[in-house]
């Protein structure tokens, strides 16, 4: 397999008034950034300036009101716990500012880039306009160190979505925040709304997030080398073979590359935990964004079981557990009815062994009341959400249809050499999907790999499997071996990133592009 380096904007999709150009093995784009118009098939492309992108968008829903936010990205010196830590940050807060509107609204955000390097913001999850994506290059042009640019979109869905840089490793910083699209019609049979955001966190801890990722991609050359232990590498768990040693069955084999210090909820690690106060005898609406890069979080409140509302912002059938497994960029919300006293709400880093965890008291707890740090709750081993325990709300239901487009896609790649990809292509070598508007897509994902990756859709939601009721999702976990299917309806035309939500993995190739052309 080709061996790609680190995605920048001279490999990526080059953007044109329109049209882009998407190539199988280079980009067709010289220095001068002179694109052409059509697709390998020879077929022209929708591009993000296409008309057919601001009709989409005006065919929604609209209150008719702007709600209008700052937010500027800049190195920062943040306290984590008892360290202060330098990285990148919105705002200079870990995790940024939650952004919080109604559906139907137009969201105005001004974004300064005061970083070192280029940036965009992703707002991930939303079937938003094309042109406000946030892919470096294939949406946009990036945003210049010192520069501004302003997105502007309508909020099109209810539900619990977040937003970050679509560039390099800079998600692995502290540049991430919620974004929660509230429901004018939502009942709110609860009496607190808390976002709970967990993150795997290195940068300022003697590495950085690029440092990390150097390491990856020169592993194998390390070991034709015959240096044997790489155990020195920043950011690594390597046995004698120089391999991570991260295992766990719930994800079918190696649970992740990276070796990560510390974990956190809502910016604290366990040292430094946060409390939720609940009202005596009250509910607790949690919405659970995994922010990380490299680490499935499993998640359980001791003592209680939890009753999951919604996945990826959208609604599904009320179902109890007692622990959930969140893939980097999946959401979930529950509601809880924490009984009287204090309670560890523990985010178990899986197969990392290391914890996030926070505390949930009701207001008749004593204010020094809570559990010891460091539990391990009966809940994390008990039932444990599957996929198939899923099944959307009436109105949530992606109806049945046959598929117009139908592909199998493999998922290949391997640590030596850490190279990641479909079809055994590393981005952007790997041949667009092509769709028209208003066809029926299905896509399966093969994963012939012996990791786990979540697989992220962007300007779209999909229905898991061929089941009518299955779940509206935008972000699946395909583990080793397993085959999932996703069907959408090509409903906003554009160009689209599929990519897996390991930064890593994303950056060393597993990445493709959906293409619409004109009917």
């Amino acid at each position: 397999m080709h061996t790609p380096s680190p995605l920048n904007r001279r490999r990526f999709l080059q953007l044109s008034a329109g049209a882009v150009v998407l190539t199988a093995g280079c980009t067709s784009v010289g220095e001068s950034g002179t694109p052409g118009t059509t697709s390998p098939a020879g077929r022209p492309l929708i591009g993000p300036e296409h008309p057919s992108i601001a009709a989409a968008e005006a065919a929604r829903m609209s209150t008719g009101r702007v709600a209008k936010f700052d937010l500027r990205a800049a190195p920062a010196r943040i306290g984590i716990g008892r360290r202060e830590l330098d990285t990148w940050a919105f705002d200079g807060v870990i995790p940024g500012k939650e952004i919080r509107v109604t559906r139907g609204d137009t969201l105005e955000v001004a974004v300064r880039n005061d970083l070192p390097q280029d940036t965009t913001i992703h707002w991930h999850g939303l079937a938003l306009r094309n042109d406000m994506d946030g892919v470096h290059d294939l949406t946009q042009a990036p945003i210049l160190p010192g520069e501004s640019f302003t997105y502007r979109f309508l909020a099109p869905h209810a539900g619990t979505y977040w937003f970050h840089p679509h560039m390099g490793t800079q998600l692995d910083r502290a540049l991430y925040a919620p974004l929660i699209i509230e429901d004018p019609d939502d009942p709110g049979v609860y009496d607190i709304d808390q976002v709970i955001v967990l993150d795997d966190w290195l940068d300022g801890i003697g590495r950085t997030p690029d440092d990390v990722l150097a390491s990856l991609a020169g592993m194998d050359m390390d070991m034709d080398m015959g240096s044997g232990s790489m155990g020195s590498m920043p950011g690594m768990d390597h046995g004698s073979m120089g391999m991570p040693e991260f295992e766990s069955e719930i994800l079918g084999g190696d649970a992740g590359d990276v070796d990560y210090p510390l974990h956190l909820i809502n910016g604290r690690p366990t040292a430094d935990r946060p409390t939720i106060e609940v009202p005596a005898g009250g509910r607790a609406r949690l919405r659970f964004i995994n922010a990380g890069s490299d680490t499935a979080y499993r998640v359980a409140l001791g003592g209680h079981r939890m009753t999951v509302t919604h996945t990826d912002g959208f609604p599904v059938e009320p179902v109890e557990v007692e622990a959930l497994l969140i893939g980097m960029g999946e959401r979930y919300d529950v509601i809880v009815q924490p009984q009287s006293g204090a309670w560890p709400l523990v985010a178990l880093a899986e197969g990392k062994d290391l914890t996030a965890e926070a505390i949930i008291r009701t207001s008749d707890a004593a204010a020094t009341q809570a559990p010891p740090p460091g539990e391990h709750p009966a809940e994390l081993d008990g039932r444990l959400l599957a996929l198939g325990d899923l099944r959307a709300t009436e109105p949530a239901r992606l109806g049945t249809r046959p598929p117009d487009v139908d592909e199998l896609i493999k998922m290949t790649g391997s640590m030596m050499p850490y190279s990641w990809g479909f079809d055994g292509a590393a981005f952007p070598q790997r041949a667009p999907i092509e769709i028209r508007e208003g066809q029926r897509v299905r896509l399966t994902f093969e994963n012939t790999t012996t990791m786990w990756h979540p697989i992220h859709l962007h300007g779209h939601t999909f229905r898991v499997g061929n089941d009518p009721s299955g779940p509206r999702k935008d972000t699946v976990n395909v583990l080793p071996g397993e085959q999932v299917a996703i069907e959408f309806d090509a409903d906003n035309p554009g160009q689209w990133m599929i990519h897996c939500h390991n930064t890593y993995h994303l950056e060393r190739g597993m990445a493709m592009v959906t293409s619409y052309v004109p009917s």
